[in-house]
C-alpha cells in the first residue's frame, strides 16, 4: 500500500444546522451534503417504529454511542494511513484494525484520506478514502455495525459511493467507477461490498433520482 500525492486535495468547510449538513463552496454558495440528501429522501418508517419500540431516550443513547464509536474508528484509520498512532477506546481501535488487516491490505495506492469533493451547484461531501483497490481506481468508505449487513440493506452506502465518485471525476478528471464499502462489526468480523460496472451505473442513476427528489422538496 503506497500513499502518493496524485491530486492537490483541499479540505471543504462545512456547517451543521436544522436542515442538515452543508458544505461551503465559494464565497456565497453552500451545498447539501450527500448524507443529508440521502437522509432527507429516505423512507423513515422503519426507524420510527424502532424508536417507538425502544423509547426515545434509549434510541438517542444508542445513536450517540454508535456515532462516537464510528467517529473514533474513522479517526484511527486516518491515523494509520498517515503513519500516526491509534487513540481512543479499545473497541474503536479493534474495529479499525479489522479494516486495516482485512480491507486496506487490498488497497494498492492511497491518493487521499478524508477527501472533500463536490459537484458544481448540486452537492458536496467527504469520502473516507480515494485510491486504487485491487488494480482499479475506487472510492472507499469505512463503516461499523452492530451486526452483519446484507447487501439489500445498504443501498444508501452504494449511492453515497457513486455520488462521491461522480464529484471526484468532475473535479479531477478521473474515471472512477468502482466503490468499496469496508465494514467492521462489533464482533470483529469484516465485511466488504463492491459496486462496479453496470452496478455502479445503476446506483449512480439512483443517486441522481434521490438528488432530484431532494431539490424538488427542500431547495
Amino acid at each position: 500500500m503506497k500513499v502518493i500525492t496524485k491530486f492537490a486535495y483541499k479540505p471543504l468547510q462545512r456547517t451543521d444546522g436544522e436542515g442538515g449538513r452543508r458544505y461551503i463552496v465559494g464565497e456565497e454558495r453552500t451545498l447539501p451534503s450527500v448524507t443529508t440528501v440521502l437522509s432527507k429522501t429516505k423512507d423513515m418508517t422503519h426507524l420510527k417504529l424502532w424508536m417507538e419500540r425502544v423509547g426515545e431516550v434509549e434510541a438517542n443513547r444508542i445513536k450517540t454511542e454508535a456515532s462516537g464509536i464510528g467517529n473514533s474508528m474513522h479517526k484511527n484509520l486516518e491515523n494509520f494511513i498517515l503513519g500516526e498512532a491509534m487513540t481512543g477506546s479499545f473497541l474503536s481501535k479493534t474495529l479499525a484494525n479489522v479494516i486495516v488487516k482485512q480491507g486496506l491490505t487490498k488497497v494498492d495506492e492511497i491518493w487521499g484520506t478524508e477527501v472533500g469533493v463536490y459537484a458544481s451547484g448540486l452537492y458536496a461531501g467527504t469520502t473516507d478514502l480515494v485510491g486504487v483497490h485491487e488494480g482499479a481506481p475506487a472510492i472507499m468508505d469505512f463503516k461499523n455495525s452492530l451486526k452483519d449487513k446484507k447487501k439489500e440493506w445498504i443501498e444508501d452506502y452504494f449511492m453515497q459511493l457513486a455520488a462521491y465518485a461522480m464529484a471526484h471525476n468532475e473535479m479531477y478528471g478521473t474515471e472512477i467507477n468502482k466503490g468499496v464499502v469496508m465494514i467492521a462489526t462489533r464482533e470483529a468480523k469484516y465485511q466488504e461490498f463492491i459496486i462496479e460496472g453496470d452496478e455502479f451505473t445503476h446506483y449512480s442513476t439512483k443517486w441522481a433520482e434521490k438528488l432530484c427528489a431532494y431539490y424538488e422538496r427542500f431547495e
